[in-house]
């Protein structure tokens, strides 16, 4: 896929799991990358069940994309990134935040024009 900025990503469904295939094409990268981003980034644990299956929480979607950005948009190597992030919690905690209330917003436009037709 190519690296697109975060705005031209869908918007977060109002789900409570998505699968790694969800994940993998609200994120903007493939399953295999997920994976290893995991193995690279503490804070990104998904949920596991049955067959080791992984099932994303919205802040685990909100942390991927914002991996992606540190890592596409914005030039940092994976070492970069994780030091970015760790350092940044309490930041990153706003920037989430910040991410949910934007996603709320584009949804709230979408019901409001369904609600208007």
């Amino acid at each position: 896929m190519e690296a697109e900025s975060n705005n031209h990503l869908p918007p977060i469904p109002g789900k409570r799991y998505f699968t790694i295939g969800e994940t993998s094409e609200l994120c903007g990268v493939k399953a295999h990358v997920l994976r290893y981003w995991e193995q690279e980034f503490s804070q990104l644990k998904p949920v596991k069940r049955r067959g080791n299956r992984r099932y994303y929480q919205r802040k685990d979607v909100i942390l991927i994309r914002q991996i992606r950005a540190l890592l596409y948009d914005e030039g940092f190597t994976i070492g970069g990134a994780r030091q970015k992030l760790s350092s940044n919690e309490s930041k990153s905690d706003i920037t989430q935040s910040q991410q949910i209330i934007k996603q709320l917003r584009i949804e709230l436009e979408e019901v409001s024009k369904i609600l208007r037709n």
